[in-house]
């Protein structure tokens, strides 16, 4: 029982994280992007990838965690892909409508739902598919608008659902096979997903926007608001797989759009960004199928954690039945019942 309250707190502790790391990142880049005219966002995710592996660096030399080596070629392909994820993520959004790409980031979780059901066997109630898509649809009430198609854009949004998919199926799946925690998985990928994104980020940024990365004039209040981006980043990035790793990637998504109705709210407090009933009753209803999620969630986990218990008890009783029984009628009798309790 204390194993199972100490993981609920830090299941708990990583998704609080993750929201509140995340809702600031996307405040602080969105001053930096629109407020201040920095709009290199592929590139700036190199910085922020290259600050995190920074201070995994300093906090394994200085013990607060052991690096526990894994497979070369697994981390290479794993941090490639997500790297690739990121860049594709971004020219969807460069070459498609805001209403395309929210639409684009609503359809990761039916997808992810797909693969998991195809290739790993997982099964999702029917509760839990209902939930999921009263969610879709809040968040797609809220944030949706205009849906303007292009082809080069759509294939572009394809690949970024498959990639971001994937990747965050093999985050959770390398967790849990290779037995190995979100800060040493992460710690070991982010070298390849900085690298990947350093040094094609200012060709994307510069092939959505016009402008060179190089030759922009920097003044002391954009460098700290990179600074404070790239560390809030170290937060968002370790959160992220902490929160993969302890539930799964369709959690994680759905975390993902909380955060999205959250930011749809902070942008309307804080930024006063415009706001109307249609966003109040998108985010309302969102919030029911997020309710909703996390209370079939969890009746389902009970399930499964009574069945665990059934086997776990009958395997027990398997382990105490004599191998070396007297041959009387009693321990036949015994035997006999032991045998019917595991059929």
């Amino acid at each position: 029982m204390g194993e199972m309250s100490s993981f609920q707190l830090g299941v708990i502790g990583a998704l609080f994280l993750s929201v509140a790391s995340s809702v600031s990142i996307v405040i602080c880049n969105k001053a930096l992007m629109s407020n201040l005219g920095f709009p290199f966002a592929t590139t700036l995710t190199s910085w922020h990838l290259i600050v995190t592996f920074c201070t995994l660096h300093a906090a394994q030399r200085f013990h607060l965690f052991d690096a526990k080596a894994i497979d070369m070629k697994t981390v290479m392909l794993f941090g490639i892909l997500n790297g690739v994820s990121i860049g594709l993520l971004n020219l969807s959004l460069g070459f498609n409508s805001i209403g395309f790409y929210q639409m684009t980031k609503l359809a990761i979780i039916p997808f992810t739902v797909l693969l998991e059901t195809l290739f790993l066997k997982k099964q999702f109630s029917q509760k839990i598919k209902l939930s999921l898509l009263v969610l879709l649809g809040g968040v797609a009430i809220a944030s949706v608008t205009d849906l303007q198609l292009n082809f080069v854009g759509t294939i572009l949004s394809l690949l970024a659902i498959v990639t971001t998919c994937v990747g965050q199926i093999l985050t959770n799946t390398i967790q849990k096979r290779l037995n190995v925690s979100s800060t040493q998985l992460l710690y070991q990928s982010a070298p390849f997903q900085a690298a990947i994104l350093f040094v094609s980020g200012p060709f994307v940024d510069h092939f959505l926007t016009k402008k060179n990365v190089f030759a922009y004039k920097y003044s002391s209040i954009v460098l700290a608001f990179i600074i404070l981006s790239c560390i809030i980043s170290v937060s968002v990035n370790f959160s992220t797989f902490m929160v993969i790793g302890k539930t799964s990637p369709v959690t994680y998504q759905v975390l993902g759009h909380l955060k999205t109705c959250l930011v749809l709210a902070f942008g309307y407090t804080l930024l006063h960004d415009p706001f109307t009933i249609r966003n109040i009753i998108g985010i309302l209803v969102a919030i029911i199928g997020m309710g909703l999620y996390s209370y079939f969630c969890v009746q389902d986990n009970k399930k499964k954690q009574s069945v665990d218990l059934s086997l776990a008890s009958q395997m027990k009783d398997k382990d105490s039945t004599p191998l070396l029984g007297m041959p009387d009628k009693e321990g036949h009798e015994s035997k006999k019942s032991t045998k019917v309790s595991l059929v």
